[in-house]
């Protein structure tokens, strides 16, 4: 948000240097078996190994006046025992500045990722890329809670030469560059609450195959709750016109959505809902994109002291969209993918919990090299300094 009267977002902080503000922490999570590391069929006997992630990471704020820079630092140390072509090391770094004026405001954003990961729930194999990315909005004070803008953004991707999954190289079918303009609406209901609308075009220009381009608009409303609100973050809806540039491959007009909330129930029940609807690309030029539609839910519950238990379910379905002269081998195909877990832990303090947890995950599609169960198990620890 770009409101002036917004609550600081550093005021939590664990430590401060004079007008640096840093909240530093430190996790270890997955560290346990893997039982199906490449997301293999049952028929290829999936392989299984130990593994563990270390994840240090700092938000830091520093005040200029009254602007207000902030950042991320994230860095996910990946380690596989026995298979170590799946070993990692993912950097993600975020900047962020907010110059609030008397009835204008400006904000800008820029952000890098460097990871080697599965890029979504398509692609099975753990392949490099980088992510570069920068906003910028203006916001002016309308009326005494209104306030009107436009927002632009940009976004590259770009997967490395060697990465090839199911015969497709990913650098020459994925690699683009995504440009937004919108304009804006925000009223503010109260200080932690506000309501918004956007109208925008999006492009998605790919490197080397001109033939997956194509042009949205885009309307979106939604509420947004500011971090330090009972209820916190954002739920969004709205509707997205998908028109390619090529001939042959079919459009997309239908709804969208972006949730992500959180709710803490007498201070002992921490709820958190996700749910999301939107278009992304394929690695198959011949179906090059899917429509995904999925949500998860998450339950923690303190049991007693230092004791919760947490539960947590999701489910996201894939609908293909494939060229009218194209020869699949199931045409507009949908996959599945569930998952399940849960676990339990303990705090030692404030600022450091132990817990173990154990989830399944299985995909579901027409095509058997595409189905696969996979079973993870282990202990997490995490500490804020």
């Amino acid at each position: 948000m770009l409101a002036q009267d917004q609550t600081d977002p550093s005021s939590q902080a664990r430590v401060r240097i004079g007008p640096l503000a840093l909240s530093p922490a430190i996790s270890l999570t997955n560290a346990g078996v893997d039982n199906n590391v490449f997301n293999e069929p049952n028929d290829l006997l999936p392989k299984s190994d130990f593994t563990m992630t270390v994840q240090p990471k700092t938000d830091l704020w520093l005040h200029l006046g009254r602007s207000l820079l902030s950042g991320n630092i994230t860095e996910d140390l990946v380690y596989y025992n026995k298979y170590a072509n799946q070993r990692s090391a993912n950097s993600s770094l975020k900047v962020g500045l907010l110059v609030p004026l008397t009835r204008i405001a400006f904000k800008g954003n820029a952000g890098f990722i460097s990871t080697k990961d599965r890029p979504g729930f398509e692609i099975d194999a753990r392949v490099h890329r980088t992510e570069l990315s920068y906003d910028g909005a203006v916001e002016l004070r309308a009326l005494s809670k209104t306030f009107i803008g436009v927002r632009a953004a940009r976004q590259r991707v770009n997967y490395d030469q060697a990465d090839v999954f199911a015969g497709a190289n990913l650098r020459t079918e994925l690699n683009r560059t995504v440009t937004q303009e919108a304009l804006t609406l925000r009223h503010q209901l109260t200080p932690l609450t506000s309501l918004t609308f956007d109208a925008g075009k999006q492009q998605d220009r790919f490197e080397f195959n001109p033939l997956r381009d194509s042009d949205s608009t885009t309307m979106t409303g939604g509420i947004l709750f500011d971090q330090f609100a009972v209820l916190k973050g954002s739920a969004r809806f709205g509707y997205r016109d998908f028109e390619p540039l090529v001939a042959g491959l079919p459009n997309f007009k239908g709804s969208t959505a972006a949730v992500d909330l959180s709710y803490v129930a007498l201070g002992s029940t921490k709820v958190t809902v996700g749910a999301a609807r939107d278009i992304n690309y394929s690695y198959d030029i011949n179906q090059p994109y899917y429509v995904q539609t999925g949500g998860t839910l998450s339950i923690m519950q303190q049991i007693f002291g230092p004791v919760d238990v947490v539960g947590r379910i999701g489910v996201q379905r894939l609908d293909y969209r494939g060229r009218t002269v194209a020869s699949v081998a199931v045409a507009n195909r949908t996959d599945y993918v569930h998952s399940y877990g849960g676990g339990i832990g303990y705090h030692l303090g404030r600022d450091i919990r132990i817990g173990f947890n154990v989830d399944k995950q299985r995909r579901t599609s027409a095509l058997d090299a595409r189905t696969y169960d996979d079973l993870r198990y282990g202990t997490a620890v995490t500490y804020g300094f």
